[in-house]
Parts: C-alpha cells; structure tokens; sequence
C-alpha cells in the first residue's frame, strides 16, 4: 500500500509511527509540504533513508497565501526540485470563512495558484491539489495554465466537477473519511478504479463509522481507505490494492 498523502512534519514519535506504517503493509509514503519550514522538515525526514520509503511533494497550503511570502518557498523547490515527486500540496480553500466573505484573499490564492502549476510544469512534476470549497476554480486554474498531471487530493466536491477532473485526465484520492462521509463515499462509487489513489493525510482526525469518538490518522490507516474503497466498489482486497500501487507509480513516476 502507498499512501499518497501525509504531513510526517507534524507526526510525533515518527520512528514509530514509520515502524508501525511498515508492519501494516506500507510500501511507501508520498511526505506533502504546506510551506519552506515543512518542505525542510521533510526533506530531511527522507534524507534519513526511513522505511517504508518516503517520498516528497514540495508545497505552498494555500492557507499560506496571505500570511507567507512565496518566493522562499520557491526557491528551496527550485534547489531541490530534483528530489521531489510531485509538487504539493498547493490549490484553493474558499472554504475558510475569513476567505469565501473576501474576493481579496480568494485572488491572492489564485495567484500563489497559479505560480505553483507553471513551477510544476517547469520541473515536469505533478501536481498535489487541495480544492476544498473550490473545486471548479481549482479545475479551471490547472486547465487554463496547462497542467497535464495532477491529483485532486482528498476530493470530496460535486460530482459534475469529478467528471470533468476525470475527462481531463486527473487522479482523485481518497481518506479514511470514506468510512463515514457520503459526499467522499459518492465520489469513490464514481471514479474508475484507475483514477483513484488512497490516502491518510495525517495526522488528521477522522470520526469512527460508528460514531464512537475517533482517531488522530497515521499513515498505517491508509488500509483503512483501502478496506473503504473495496466495500463501495465491491472489490478483492488485494487486487485493489495492487491497482492503487500502480496507479500511485505511474502518477507519481515511483520506481
């Protein structure tokens, strides 16, 4: 199993949690970054050489967009670009309040946006993309700048907006919400099995599907979301989880 997306900057005791991902049956981890400081962080978490292995998706959250400058970041990707898989997470939240009541900050993430896809274009990376509460802006900004690979992170949008991320030829992913969120559940019963990737975005607080309390994510719950996607799709375990491995790879170009 191959976790797509995880934030191991914030995992503490990560040894541990590394150790407990590989006995679970976690080949590897795709590490994403949301400023300079985390893109550091996990950069030197894969230079440790940790198993499982963990890849690396240079981002900018657009969280960031109005309260940190750009062009650090930037630079650090540019200097290490070589080393990455992906460039990510970037995208849109309109789903802040402070940001759907304010058309300043909605362009201001635009524009770090936007900058972030020619960036993966220039380096020939993917992109990681988070879209909450902008999912059509967030398709219309990655057809208008060219972006040719992409994957629509933890999708859980109309599904009108998932046809078109589709025909487009982007990847969607998936989380450990599946378990209980309709809206995630309706988008995996619609996505062909090879456009679909799992995740865990840890660490993340998920609810338990009974509703009984719930639990901080570790990349080890990626079988969690795979477990999910074979109950919707009605499908082998391990022939599910060897189509999601290969469509990570080849998203992903993973040796």
């Amino acid at each position: 199993m191959i976790d797509t997306h995880a934030h191991l900057d914030h995992v503490e005791h990560l040894p541990d949690v590394l150790a407990a991902a590989a006995q679970a049956g976690v080949s590897a981890i795709i590490a994403v970054g949301e400023d300079l400081e985390s893109n550091q962080k996990n950069l030197k978490i894969c230079q440790s050489a940790p198993r499982p292995r963990v890849y690396l998706g240079f981002g900018f959250h657009p969280d960031r967009a109005h309260r940190q400058d750009l062009e650090p970041c930037l630079e650090f990707i540019k200097a290490h670009a070589k080393e990455a898989v992906a460039i990510g997470e970037i995208g849109l939240d309109f789903w802040y309040p402070w940001v759907k009541i304010d058309p300043a900050l909605q362009e201001k993430q635009k524009a770090v946006f936007r900058r972030m896809l020619e960036a993966a274009k220039e380096w020939g990376l993917p992109a990681i993309i988070h879209s909450r509460g902008a999912w059509q802006e967030s398709l219309d900004i990655a057809r208008e700048t060219g972006t040719r690979k992409a994957v629509f992170h933890w999708y859980s949008g109309p599904l009108d907006v998932l046809e078109a991320i589709l025909a487009q030829g982007y990847y969607v992913s998936c989380s450990p919400s599946l378990s209980y969120s309709k809206p995630s559940q309706a988008v995996v019963r619609a996505t062909p099995l090879d456009r679909l990737l799992i995740e865990t975005d840890t660490p993340v607080f998920y609810r338990n599907s009974d509703g009984g309390g719930g639990f901080a994510a570790s990349p080890k719950d990626v079988r969690i979301t795979l477990e999910c996607v074979c109950r919707l799709k009605e499908l082998p375990q391990q022939a599910a989880a060897e189509s999601l491995d290969q469509n990570a790879c080849r998203c992903f170009a993973l040796k």
